[in-house]
């Protein structure tokens, strides 16, 4: 194995638990803050406030998919050692970025009093408080578009840890802001003003970052016109994944609410939300992969491109296999413990079914990162479009016929089939050889998987046993599917990183003492 790879997956293990770690923090500071804010602000004030943090969330649409472009792009540059292209790039993608955000601005203000008017049912006393606070959240559109680039930038660098010092604080701001301006008083816009700010810092943090690690970017800032079309073709692409996959992995709540109830809706998507914090391990691997796909790419090198895409697959099935696990024989005490018997005799199995579907979509992550590392939105967004309609009919079908099991059973076979779907294209694009697979370590590690689960579940779910009982059992099969997989699934190359980042984690206690 060449020394490249193993700086790559040395970089992979710490960049993705960078990446995890700043978004889990911001989750544990929400579930901490929100109950006090909901006191505090009152029930109107908050669910104002909410959708301020859902534009805020995603407000990045207004880019066209040039933040997503100008990571590409420059990991590409970086990989050829095409430095005198980097400012360019990157100065024609921020412009573009502010076009977009002034031109959103402009939008979002004009149907900001038809929005609040007509559209939600705000309460007359609160009117002129929530036009005033999407007034402000619109003129933070250049500046969040304008971030978004800046992140991009380092990110394509490989600098994660340089983003979530910024992105950690920025994020967790969202909950800690609101929560230290109650007691002075501070209404909506006011609140939202401290959240713009906020963003005003990180993006002069990220851009402060950018200029040290990137010097060439400094005192010249050329716009080059014939960029402008290859951006925004690739960003325009990502837009339409960027849309269609949202009422992919959503709609079936819509179908839920609109042929059923809005109580089954309850029960249904609580569940979804506690399954689907599982994504977070996905998401800060293909983060990491993204970059290093375009850069490996860029300078030809297939053969490590390829050895670290099939890696990946056996770095998510041995991490999440046990957490899915776990969803999945514990699911009926979790919702019983937490929300009560009623709650986990109707969404146990729904909570079941949706854990093996995130597992599966979990591994849609990689094919999906590589297809746009290889220039191949077009065929992402394709994929997602097609889907589309025969998504939809499944849903009312299943839900028409099955109630709620019918939605979490059409969720979770739509998310396998699209998996299976993704690793086709990608094969054949990558031309994959069987090989490729089997020395990455997948196929021993989707037996490990079904062996941990064929063994785990039935003793994790003995009902003669009592939960400590069965949760020692399901622990025992972990830890023993823990020690082979660090024994048998991975090799050198794999422990190398993971020995580094624990080496890094121990040395500030070391010299505590």
């Amino acid at each position: 194995m060449s020394k490249v790879l193993e700086i790559r997956a040395t970089e992979l293990a710490r960049n993705t638990a960078l990446n995890f770690v700043g978004q889990v923090v911001p989750i544990l500071v929400g579930v901490a803050t929100i109950p006090y804010l909901v006191r505090g602000l009152g029930a109107d004030r908050f669910g104002v406030l909410s959708l301020a943090w859902v534009v805020l969330g995603y407000i990045s649409l207004f880019d066209l998919g040039l933040g997503r472009a100008t990571t590409k792009f420059v990991a590409e540059c970086l990989g050829g050692q095409d430095q005198e292209r980097l400012p360019s790039l990157v100065w024609t993608s921020v412009g573009l970025q502010l076009l977009f955000g002034m031109i959103g601005t402009v939008l979002v203000g004009a149907a900001t009093p038809l929005l609040v008017d007509k559209l939600l049912k705000i309460p007359p006393a609160l009117m002129g408080e929530t036009k005033r606070t999407f007034f402000i959240l619109a003129a933070s559109l250049p500046i969040v578009l304008a971030t978004n680039g800046f992140r991009g930038v380092l990110e394509a660098g490989q600098h994660f840890d340089l983003v979530n010092y910024v992105k950690l604080p920025a994020n967790v701001s969202v909950f800690l802001l609101p929560a230290v301006a109650l007691p002075f008083g501070l209404k909506l816009p006011g609140i939202v003003l401290l959240l713009v700010l906020a963003r005003v810092g990180a993006l002069l943090a990220y851009l402060t970052f950018c200029l040290k690690r990137f010097p060439a970017l400094a005192g010249k800032f050329p716009l080059e016109r014939k960029l402008l079309g290859v951006l925004i073709s690739y960003g325009g692409w990502v837009t339409v994944s960027n849309i269609v996959n949202p009422l992919l992995v959503y709609g079936d709540r819509f179908f839920v609410g609109a042929l059923l109830s809005t109580a089954a809706l309850t029960y249904y998507s609580v569940p979804f939300e506690v399954v689907t914090r599982i994504w977070i391990v996905a998401q800060g691997l293909a983060a990491a992969l993204f970059p290093a796909f375009s850069t490996l790419e860029a300078t030809g090198s297939r053969d490590k491109l390829e050895s670290l895409y099939a890696r990946s697959f056996k770095y998510l099935l041995i991490v999440l296999g046990p957490v899915v696990l776990f969803a999945v024989a514990f699911a009926g005490d979790i919702l019983n413990i937490w929300l009560g018997p009623d709650f986990a005799a109707r969404s146990t199995f729904l909570m079941q079914v949706l854990a093996v579907g995130v597992l599966l979509n979990s591994l849609t992550h990689l094919p999906y990162s590589l297809l746009q590392a290889l220039d191949r939105p077009d065929t992402v967004a394709g994929l997602f479009v097609l889907e589309l309609p025969c998504y939809a009919a499944l849903l009312w079908f299943s839900i028409s016929r099955f109630g709620l099991p019918g939605a979490a059973v059409a969720w979770s076979v739509r998310v396998g089939i699209e998996a299976i779907l993704f690793l086709i294209v990608a094969r054949e694009l990558l031309a994959l050889s069987p090989g490729v697979w089997a020395d990455g370590g997948i196929l021993k590690s989707l037996f490990a998987v079904a062996v941990l689960f064929g063994t785990a579940l039935p003793a994790s779910t003995l009902s003669g046993w009592p939960l400590p009982a069965r949760f020692a059992a399901a622990t025992a099969c972990a830890g023993i599917f823990a020690w082979v997989a660090w024994r048998y699934l991975l090799d050198d190359t794999d422990r190398r990183p993971v020995r580094t980042i624990i080496r890094a984690l121990v040395a500030p206690a070391k010299r505590a003492n």
